[in-house]
């Protein structure tokens, strides 16, 4: 149980393609071969968009309040309590966009935004009470041996007692799980600093979806018998991630933390690409397609249409996630 709450654990195209994407997939692996590393240094910043940008520079400024925590790891925890919904609520009563029972928001609530009050539904009295609340848990076990920023997930997941007197994370499954969930999520938050390793599972992953190619699209399908076999553009990337070992959520603004966003300059086969039409929320995010280099996707677009190629580079084209294992495994499921 944490502290703050409850934890409950195209049809013409599809000949030509074959050799096309022969060459796409091989590319993969020689483009990992020569990755070169870009500019990093200092805090990490936010991932372009991750954020909802109503609430990207409060999480940005918080985010920086200790050295325990950074902006994405502070979205990561957001996003896992909440979805980044400030009008959240569960059924062990925490409440808001950080999901604070009401003991632990007496203690430890802050007027973020100095307007006089404490509101647990207010994000920008929310969210830096749930920065503070992290530094002031770093603060309890600093002396603790081993990271300081895994000390104090476990501690805001089963006490700082338990961190002191384990002399680190606790041995208890949930508490290493919330952990390594978090620090996970984190990646998929903030901007990368280098360039993004290529995923291992991303040819098979092409491969899925060009079996589909020509495939007519259906709302909701999920490519079941009883559908015909068809899809939507979220159904079909996950069942091509599903393929090759990585479950990813249903919804394709979910699938886009399903691990780090490179640039567009830097897109590999096999990375996802989502669109929107508000590009500064992927929470916004309506579309998704698998890239297959060059410009283009593999998607299945809307209905009337089948799964195709088409280009990427459209008004809408919000970024891209390099899918890993892990950084699905990490999503929750209840945002």
């Amino acid at each position: 149980m944490t502290v703050r709450k409850a934890w409950i654990v195209a049809t013409a195209a599809v000949g030509a393609g074959g050799a096309f994407m022969m060459v796409l997939v091989v590319g993969v692996y020689i483009v990992a071969g020569n990755m070169v590393n870009g500019v990093g240094g200092g805090t990490k910043s936010l991932a372009k968009g991750a954020v909802p940008a109503a609430y990207s520079a409060i999480v940005q400024k918080w985010g920086n309040l200790c050295s325990a925590i950074n902006p994405a790891l502070l979205a990561a925890q957001l996003y896992q309590e909440s979805g980044f919904n400030p009008r959240a609520q569960s059924a062990a009563a925490a409440q808001g966009i950080a999901q604070f029972i009401p003991g632990t928001w007496a203690t430890h609530g802050i007027d973020g935004d100095g307007d006089g009050d404490r509101d647990v539904w207010d994000p920008n009295d929310a969210i830096p009470s749930a920065a503070s609340y992290d530094c002031q848990l770093a603060s309890y076990v600093k002396d603790v041996p081993g990271d300081i920023t895994k000390n104090m997930l476990a501690a805001y997941n089963a006490g700082a007692y338990a961190v002191i007197k384990y002399g680190g994370v606790p041995p208890y499954s949930e508490t290493r799980n919330y952990v390594k969930t978090i620090t996970t999520l984190e990646e998929s938050f903030a901007a990368p600093v280098s360039r993004v390793d290529p995923s291992e599972q991303a040819a098979g992953a092409i491969y899925f979806a060009q079996k589909k190619l020509g495939t007519p699209y259906l709302w909701g399908g999920n490519g079941t018998a009883d559908q015909g076999g068809r899809f939507d553009c979220s159904g079909l990337t996950k069942a091509a991630y599903e393929s090759v070992g990585i479950t990813l959520p249903r919804v394709a603004n979910d699938q886009y933390n399903a691990g780090p966003h490179p640039k567009r300059s830097e897109l590999l086969p096999g990375d996802l690409v989502f669109f929107s039409t508000d590009p500064g929320n992927s929470r916004a995010i309506h579309h998704v397609g698998i890239y297959v280099g060059g410009g283009y996707m593999i998607d299945a677009p809307y209905t009337g249409a089948v799964i195709r190629f088409d280009p990427i580079d459209t008004a809408e084209y919000f970024g891209a996630t390099r899918v890993t294992e892990d950084g699905a495994k990490a999503l929750p499921t209840n945002v």
